[in-house]
């Protein structure tokens, strides 16, 4: 599968009192770039018929950022069966390359109407086979 990417910098208002990366703020991060690579190729019509809700969340934090650093997002759905995609996000320091959180999220097709489960059809897999930098 093809990565969505972004680049951001860290703020004060990311970091915790140890001057570092808020976890929360990491979890922030990575729902947001699942939104919006979701957002970035889906159809209205297909996002207005359809959405994501996360099962879980498996978070490891191999290292911190502080403030200033430049930070690189990734994301990718690594596995997508009936309902269910795993996709998985990175985040490395820009200038170092280092990886500072790698997560693996279990997230539920849902019928928007009914809330109920939906398969994950194919024009929604090839969604995410599309690259972010064309």
């Amino acid at each position: 599968m093809e990565t969505f990417e972004k680049t951001l910098t860290v703020s004060a208002e990311d970091l915790d009192e140890l001057n570092h990366v808020n976890n929360v703020r990491y979890v922030q991060w990575v729902q947001d770039i699942s939104k919006e690579h979701w957002q970035a190729y889906a159809s209205l019509e297909i996002q207005n018929s359809v959405v994501w809700v996360v099962i879980n969340h498996n978070i490891e934090y191999k290292g911190a950022a502080v403030l200033n650093d430049k930070i690189n997002i990734q994301t990718y759905i690594s596995e997508s069966r009936g309902a269910l995609s795993v996709r998985v996000v990175e985040i490395h320091n820009a200038i170092t390359k280092q990886l500072l959180v790698r997560s693996r999220t279990k997230w539920c097709l849902l019928n928007a109407k009914t809330l109920r489960p939906l398969r994950i059809s194919d024009p929604i897999k090839q969604i995410f086979l599309k690259k972010s930098f064309d």
